[in-house]
């Protein structure tokens, strides 16, 4: 139960002399208290240099808080505080168009590496981060290629787990070594070539088609703040390396819908290139039709239509995107534009779904870094609403 004097405090702001004097610490420890989200922290209004520090939280730190007794317990009532804000120099969405730290997304991608989409991403604008780059000695086991992308991520994830600070342009040249690794563990030792170009090359695409994986990469690497954007930022806030980050990202991008609908959007193009629409359009009626619309993107994934745009489908394919879209109203989503481009080249039957998790890996070392170096406090809290104390 929330004491009279604590809802008083609620909403007030302090500077750093009062709420050092208040908790009676230091400042480094007034500032670890802010990075793992204990203290929440804001830009003074009239000097954004300084910072404001929340008092409800100095408070209950200092122990000045009368102490809730069970007798006293109440359910918790809905907050009324503002929408949980995260502040990202990653990407994002405005007007139709994707940007990757302001730079159209759809427009890198006619020219841009997976490196050259990670380098800006990573903000990695003084020096290379891939340059110092060396090949891991011995191969990733799993027998599949997303076993392998995880298990190297798992790998460096506890190698890197060492609580230490580190300055960003190691922490990007740390982020460079994860995603060679990475790729490394689904395309299997060869030559240094590009990242794309070592997916295709395991995956047997033509050299004059390799261009299509590269696009599909750079276009994959973020979408704005989702789940598994939140996810690595979380992560890293709470302390994880980039590595730890990014499979916590990665994770949850395996198991949100998105790979979900990659699978359903391939099997609509599987069923009309079979010559079976009527099954295919019984499916829609049924509301089995998936890869058309998103509702992130009302007007279409500019992504989608960047790649489409380019890829050069054999009549089969596209008439599959253009019965679908006939049927749907809406354009192809950025998932079922990835399965016709794997379709296009053959690649394995999971190869879209490994362009999407590979792709996105950069874009989650960017958040991870950007969250270390430069992200707010995430300050979330977990409100109970099981039984009462004492009821069992």
């Amino acid at each position: 139960m929330q004491s009279a004097g604590t809802a008083s405090q609620a909403g007030r702001w302090i500077g750093r002399g009062e709420a050092l004097a208040r908790l009676g610490v230091k400042a480094q420890t007034l500032y670890a208290y802010v990075s793992r989200g204990r203290i929440a922290a804001r830009p003074d209004p009239e000097d954004s240099r300084r910072s404001l520090y929340a008092v409800a939280d100095i408070v209950r730190l200092s122990g000045d808080e009368p102490a809730a007794e069970i007798g006293q317990w109440l359910p918790p009532e809905e907050s009324d505080a503002p929408e949980l804000e995260i502040r990202s120099s990653v990407s994002m969405s405005a007007g139709g168009r994707l940007f990757y730290r302001g730079m159209d997304a759809v427009q890198l991608a006619e020219t841009a590496t997976l490196e050259d989409a990670a380098r800006l991403l990573w903000d990695a604008r003084s020096a290379n981060p891939f340059v110092e780059v060396r090949p891991r000695v011995g191969s990733t086991p799993g027998p599949s290629a997303r076993g392998r992308l995880f298990a190297a991520l798992a790998r460096r994830a506890e190698e890197d787990a060492e609580l230490k600070a580190r300055p960003a342009e190691a922490l990007r040249a740390e982020c460079a070594r994860i995603l060679d690794e990475a790729v490394d563990a689904v395309a299997g030792p060869g030559p240094r070539l590009f990242l794309h170009q070592r997916l295709a090359r395991a995956w047997k695409v033509r050299e004059s088609d390799a261009h299509l994986v590269r696009r599909a990469l750079v276009l994959s690497a973020d979408n704005g703040l989702d789940a598994c954007a939140l996810a690595a930022r979380a992560a890293a806030g709470g302390g994880a390396s980039p590595a730890g980050a990014a499979l916590a990202g990665l994770a949850t991008a395996a198991g949100t819908g998105a790979i979900l609908d990659l699978a359903r959007a391939s099997e609509w193009v599987v069923a009309v290139r079979r010559q079976a629409v009527d099954a295919a359009r019984r499916a829609h009626e049924a509301g089995g039709l998936h890869g058309f619309g998103d509702p992130a993107w009302p007007v279409g994934d500019p992504r989608a239509a960047g790649l489409l745009a380019v890829a050069d489908l054999p009549q089969d394919l596209a008439r599959a995107l253009r019965e679908g879209e006939e049927m749907t109203g809406r354009a192809p989503a950025f998932g079922l534009a990835l399965v016709a481009i794997a379709r296009r080249l053959e690649l394995p039957r999971e190869a879209a779904a490994d362009l999407l998790l590979i792709g996105r890996l950069a874009g989650l070392l960017a958040h991870a870094v950007d969250q270390i170096t430069n992200g707010s406090p995430i300050r979330a809290r977990l409100r109970y609403v099981g039984p009462e104390p004492g009821a069992n």
